[in-house]
């Protein structure tokens, strides 16, 4: 894919974007952003293509857009989820970096800290959220709260309160998936 054939529209849907000076401290241009989104591509291509046998997340652009991504995440190894891969859509925002982008599970997740519409409960895509974070590292986390949740923070209070049935959850959390995916 070409990075000629992806665009981003500016806040005002006409493209291009205004561009600051350099001692203004206006918002990002829409250049700006698709530069930076297309960087991330590059760098999640080089990961997939690298061998390696890293944790397993990916994401691509869907459609000419760069403003929405489509992520797989698989379940981390040694936990409920370990044979199970999620699909999961990034949504950016025109501020991104310095804006979080919204990321929901599109693949339906039994999950302590993932409601049933897929949104997800997790600091970084919060108030933890920095520019310094990348489409990667934002997959990671995803991937090591599937793993990890914050019970104490449930949107999924069932889930919750079975997490530490590990039997019991796995049973229920495997039947939704399959009904979920089928």
């Amino acid at each position: 894919m070409s990075s000629a054939s992806l665009s981003v529209a500016s806040p005002s849907g006409r493209g291009g974007g205004s561009k600051a000076s350099p001692s203004s401290s206006a918002p990002q241009t829409a250049e700006a952003v698709a530069k930076r989104l297309q960087s991330e591509l590059m760098s999640m291509m080089a990961g997939a293509s690298g061998g390696g046998g890293g944790p397993s997340v990916s994401a691509f652009p869907e459609g000419d857009s760069l403003m929405l991504w489509r992520g797989t995440v698989e379940g981390p190894a040694c936990s409920p989820y370990e044979t199970l891969t999620y699909r999961l859509s990034l949504k950016f925002p025109a501020e991104y970096p310095y804006k979080a982008p919204v990321v929901k599970f599109e693949t339906p997740c039994f999950h302590p800290n993932v409601d049933a519409h897929g949104n997800i409960c997790l600091d970084v895509l919060k108030e933890k959220w920095s520019a310094a974070l990348s489409v990667r590292t934002v997959l990671l986390s995803v991937q090591a709260l599937l793993a990890e949740p914050n019970n104490e923070s449930p949107l999924n209070v069932v889930a919750a309160r079975l997490w530490d049935d590990g039997e019991e959850y796995r049973k229920v959390l495997h039947k939704k998936y399959q009904d979920g995916v089928a």
